[in-house]
């Protein structure tokens, strides 16, 4: 199957090249901007692929929503195939293009776009089909991993030394915002809770590592809990959850070993229980293999991701019930009832709160926020100091 790749940075330039090496799969041309077609075998005339009856499919490795989004249109129109790595494209127009592939008989396949070569969709995909997926949660972005791994591992390691050497060694962007924020996580469990539950949500809340201090670890550290970003989501009978946010876990959880800019993705099943997949979450190869799978996929007869009648919706669930770590001004101390007094410093104050479900946590610290308060949270994973988690 002749496939065209759209993008020629990291991961485009990867792709190509497996492609040169996989059975079955043959490159095609690599659509480029203009002025960069320096070779036979790059285009910068998206029109020359799409009239090439020899190219059956193409593999976007672009970026962004423009111009990934008419090319992903007209691509899937045509009745080629289309396979992206670009979360935030399918995010945002995930059920617009797969409405189209359908009226084309076209396939729209993503996992690359969740994950990088960890196949947490692929086989969400799959496992849907015999059993009811229950939850879908994990450390989807690595560049937060890489800096809290830092942060934890040198005595005293600050948030900005983290950033600067994620930076360094590439894996954080120049503009870091949408891995530290958590807006990149939260794209990618949107995705998963398209594709286990057949809804795509608009919406969902995320709190990132932006606040987290070297005074925050060492505090952790002394009650023996590891610190990770976490994505969740899961139906629930009030619907969906989608959401980002810190998590405390004891040293022997699986998360705690997860190192580095490794992501740690699991799904539990009603009949399967747990099941986990762990890797690079990004990068040339790791990337590039997840589109090679989806391509072969398609040589097989797979033609979507999403189930049948995938729409866009709210994602209206609370979510879990947790307790949290707070860390804030003494002012705000009253927002959370019932909550433990951990320690006291000058004007700040760490407090165990009681059973939060994780919306409600998110609207307070909004609110502190919104009031010009100082806040940082992390929800504690049951199995850290098991406890009643009754909300």
């Amino acid at each position: 199957m002749k496939t065209a790749v759209l993008g020629f940075g990291t991961v485009g330039a990867g792709i190509y090249e497996m492609l040169q090496r996989a059975e079955g799969l043959e490159a095609g041309p690599v659509y480029v901007r203009k002025g960069k077609a320096d070779t036979p075998w790059k285009t910068d005339d998206f029109d020359q692929i799409l009239a090439d009856p020899s190219v059956e499919a193409v593999a976007e490795a672009m970026g962004g929503l423009d111009p990934a989004f008419s090319l992903a249109e007209r691509t899937l129109a045509s009745g080629k195939h289309f396979v992206t790595a670009n979360k935030m494209l399918v995010a945002e127009y995930g059920v617009r293009l797969q409405e189209i592939a359908e009226r084309s008989c076209a396939a729209f396949l993503f996992s690359a776009a969740c994950g990088g070569g960890v196949p947490l969709l692929h086989n969400l995909a799959l496992a849907r089909q015999a059993d009811e997926i229950v939850s879908v949660q994990g450390i989807l972005n690595g560049t937060t991993n890489y800096m809290l791994d830092q942060m934890q591992s040198a005595p005293g390691g600050s948030y900005e030394s983290a950033l600067h050497k994620a930076q360094s060694l590439g894996y954080a962007e120049a503009d870091p915002t949408a891995d530290v924020s958590g807006l990149d996580a939260l794209r990618k469990i949107r995705l998963a809770a398209a594709v286990a539950f057949g809804l795509l949500p608009t919406d969902g809340f995320s709190e990132g590592i932006e606040n987290v201090t070297a005074e925050d670890i060492r505090f952790y550290q002394s009650r023996g809990l590891i610190l990770r970003l976490i994505a969740k989501t899961a139906r629930t009978e009030e619907g969906v959850s989608a959401y980002v946010e810190p998590v405390l876990f004891g040293k022997d959880a699986p998360e705690a070993a997860v190192r580095k800019n490794y992501n740690l993705a699991s799904y539990e099943g009603r009949a399967s229980g747990l099941i986990s997949f762990q890797g690079q979450g990004a990068g040339r190869y790791p990337t590039a293999s997840a589109v090679i799978r989806d391509l072969e996929s398609i040589r097989c007869g797979a033609r979507r991701m999403f189930p049948e009648g995938t729409a866009n919706g709210s994602a209206d669930s609370p979510g879990s019930c947790s307790r949290y770590f707070v860390r804030t001004e003494k002012a705000f101390a009253a927002l959370f009832p019932g909550a433990e007094r951990l320690a006291e410093e000058n004007d700040c104050v760490r407090l165990k709160t009681a059973p939060f479900f994780a919306k409600t946590m998110h609207s307070l610290v909004q609110t502190i926020r919104e009031e010009d308060g100082r806040v940082m949270f992390a929800a504690l994973d049951p199995l850290a100091e098991p406890e009643d988690y009754l909300c």
